[in-house]
């Protein structure tokens, strides 16, 4: 079972930005895509960003895009989120995921992620 483990959160003005990283465990990181979450309080947890195993291809809510960028470095066993343009909106935990599946990007949905991290606190203060 691989184990996912979030860095990088913190509390932040509007506007600022934050990086915010996950390591893998285990020696198949590169044959799969991974993905960022979100869960404000209150709230289900919504898709953030995905990457495909070889970094080639990647996808974003809505609500991000244009201000966050996934990347990842398949050498180290890490996936990254890049925030700008920080808004109040953007306050929740994020945790990255690992897909049940090998090798293919899958839709952004939770139900086809097994592998989460605990995740890491961002809060943006207006």
């Amino acid at each position: 079972q691989v184990q996912l483990v979030e860095s990088g959160g913190g509390l932040v003005q509007a506007g600022g930005s934050l990086r915010l990283s996950c390591a893998a465990s285990g020696r198949t990181f590169s044959r799969y895509a991974m993905a960022w979450f979100r869960q404000a309080r209150g709230k289900e947890r919504e898709f953030v960003a995905s990457i495909s195993w070889s970094g080639g291809s990647t996808e974003y809510a809505d609500s991000v895009k244009g201000r966050f960028t996934i990347s990842r470095d398949n050498a180290k066993d890490t996936v990254s989120l890049q925030m700008n343009s920080l808004k109040p909106a953007d306050t929740a935990n994020y945790c990255c995921a690992r897909p049940r599946v090998q090798w293919r990007l899958p839709v952004p949905s939770t139900t086809e992620f097994d592998s989460w991290g605990q995740g890491t606190q961002v809060t943006v203060s207006s």
